[in-house]
């Protein structure tokens, strides 16, 4: 299951973000998973103390943590510092799952659920689509600038060829406090149910149903 967040940025961030993308100094993808060959892309030098490469990392980071809906759908705990990523022509990132714990500046992050927020207006790149293969079926996105697509980080994906222009987005990686998918899927599906039915139920059929939802999350989270 996959969430989408068409307006998790807002105009002036994505503005701000790009001119960020064009001062921080960008190296090779693989320095990141050089195990990997199928990766050719960039991605920003993380250095903490780089004022420009925080401010980049908190933008992300705020706008996540300020959605409810990301919230619901994640169960946040931790989550790595946002990091911007670039592709030109001719580079991809082939199939594969993102590693089990990611390496951050805040530590090692076990990684539940990805993040990838889309910077490029989908008008100026050729190719580039996030495609997410849910079984057989690949699902492919190419987002507006400020949307971001939340997903399992155990789903097989990958980044088409970039044809022509330049396809810049920031990815994250997000430790949930419910670390098993299914039970995760199950909480977010009963917050849906309470936000859009619960003002049609009696309060006592309400509250009879906060209290499963709150009671299951208590039993499944990690902390």
């Amino acid at each position: 299951m996959f969430l989408e967040l068409p307006s998790l940025l807002a105009d002036a961030e994505v503005s701000r973000l790009r001119q960020l993308s064009q001062e921080l100094r960008f190296v090779d993808g693989k320095l990141s998973n050089p195990a990997n060959t199928q990766k050719n892309n960039l991605q920003a030098l993380s250095d903490p103390g780089e004022p420009k490469y925080a401010e980049s990392s908190q933008l992300v980071s705020g706008a996540l943590m300020r959605s409810d809906e990301f919230r619901a759908f994640a169960f946040p705990k931790r989550m790595a510092p946002p990091l911007l990523a670039r592709y030109e022509p001719g580079m991809k990132y082939g199939p594969h799952a993102d590693a089990a714990r990611v390496n951050s500046s805040i530590g090692v992050v076990r990684s539940d659920v990805s993040v990838t927020v889309f910077l490029s207006d989908p008008t100026t790149y050729q190719g580039g689509e996030l495609v997410v293969h849910l079984g057989t079926r690949p699902v492919a996105f190419k987002g507006r600038p400020g949307e971001a697509i939340v997903y399992p980080s155990t789903l097989l994906h990958e980044v088409r060829p970039v044809v022509s222009g330049q396809r810049l987005v920031s990815i994250t990686f997000v430790e949930s406090l419910i670390p098993d998918e299914y039970l995760r899927t199950q909480l977010y599906e009963l917050n849906e149910v309470a936000a859009m039915e619960g003002l049609k139920m009696s309060w006592e059929g309400r509250v009879r149903l906060e209290v499963v939802r709150q009671n299951l999350e208590r039993l499944w989270s990690t902390s």
